[in-house]
C-alpha cells in the first residue's frame, strides 16, 4: 500500500510538473502567437517525444515549434530559448551554492582557496541573474554583427521581454525546480531512511547541476543519471542499489512514460502546416 502512495503521489508530480511547464511555453507564445493551454500541453509532451531521441534534447523545440504556425516556428525556438535559460540559470545557481556546502562539508582545503572557491560561485551565480534578466543583451550583440543582423526578425522577441516578465517565467521555472526536486526527495527519503533532509536536498541540486553540463541522450541518460547520483550520495550513504533504483526511477516516470505519451501528439504534427484539428 505504502509503495502504491508513494510512487502514484511522485507519478502526480510528474503531471505538475510538464503542466507547469506548459503554462510557461504558453505566457512564453503571448508575445509570439496565443495558444491555448491545451495546444501548449499538446506541444509540450510531443517535444519530449523527440527530444529522448536527439542529443541534450534538441528535438524538443522541434516538437514545441511544429504547433505554431509555420511563419512563427523559428521565433518560437528562440522564445523557447528564454525559458530553457531561466530553468538553466536555477540549475546553476542552486547547483553552485550546493557544490560549495559539499566541498566544505567533504573536502578538507586550506581556508584561503575555499573562500576563493566561495568568490567564484559568487560571481558565478551573479552572472547566469544578470545575464538572465538583461537577455536583451543579447539582441544587442547579434545586432552588431553583419552576418547576423539579416536575422534579426527572428530573434528580436529578446528585446521585448521585460524585467516583470523574464520574473514571471523565472517562477514557473523555480515552481518546475521545486516539483521535480520533491520528487527525488520523497523517494529518497523513502527508499533511504535516516538521512539528514539537509544532505538530501545539496544532493539533489548538484545532480541537477552535473547532469545540466554533461551531453547526453535522454533514451540512454539513465546511465549517466545513476552513475552521478552514486558517486555524490556515496559520500552520505553506502545503500548504491536504492540511489540508482531512485534515479532510474524518475528517469522512467519524468523522461520515458511522458515521452510515449506524447507520441499520440506526434502523430497530429502537419510538418508544413498547422497542426491537425481535432
Amino acid at each position: 500500500m505504502q509503495i502504491t502512495l508513494v510512487i502514484g503521489f511522485v507519478f502526480l508530480l510528474m503531471f505538475v510538473n510538464w503542466f507547469l511547464e506548459s503554462a510557461k511555453w504558453k505566457y512564453l507564445m503571448q508575445r509570439i502567437e496565443r495558444i491555448s493551454f491545451y495546444r501548449a500541453v499538446e506541444s509540450v509532451f510531443c517535444g519530449l517525444t523527440l527530444a529522448i531521441f536527439t542529443p541534450n534534447r534538441l528535438g524538443e523545440y522541434g516538437g514545441r515549434v511544429f504547433f505554431l504556425s509555420p511563419k512563427r516556428r523559428i521565433v518560437g525556438v528562440v522564445a523557447m530559448a528564454v525559458g530553457n535559460i531561466g530553468q538553466l540559470v536555477l540549475t546553476n545557481v542552486f547547483g553552485a551554492i550546493a557544490l560549495s556546502a559539499f566541498i566544505y562539508r567533504f573536502m578538507n582545503l586550506d581556508y584561503r582557496l575555499f573562500f576563493a572557491i566561495e568568490v567564484v560561485v559568487v560571481v558565478f551565480c551573479l552572472f547566469f541573474l544578470v545575464f538572465y534578466f538583461n537577455i536583451r543583451w543579447l539582441n544587442g550583440i547579434l545586432l552588431s554583427f553583419e552576418i547576423t543582423r539579416k536575422y534579426k526578425k527572428f530573434y528580436s522577441i529578446l528585446g521585448r521581454y521585460k524585467k516583470g516578465e523574464l520574473f514571471k517565467i523565472l517562477m514557473f521555472c523555480l515552481a518546475r525546480y521545486f516539483v521535480f526536486s520533491s520528487q527525488y526527495f520523497i523517494l529518497f527519503t523513502w527508499l533511504i531512511p535516516g538521512l539528514q533532509y539537509l544532505d538530501i536536498i545539496m544532493m539533489i541540486c548538484i545532480l541537477f547541476f552535473v547532469q545540466s553540463t554533461l551531453p547526453s541522450l535522454d533514451l540512454f541518460d539513465v546511465g549517466i543519471r545513476s552513475v552521478t547520483a552514486s558517486y555524490f550520495f556515496s559520500f552520505i550513504t553506502k545503500q548504491d542499489v536504492a540511489v540508482i533504483a531512485c534515479t532510474a526511477s524518475i528517469w522512467l516516470i519524468n523522461i520515458i512514460i511522458p515521452a510515449i505519451l506524447g507520441t499520440y501528439f506526434v502523430f497530429k504534427l502537419n510538418f508544413f502546416g498547422n497542426p491537425k484539428s481535432d
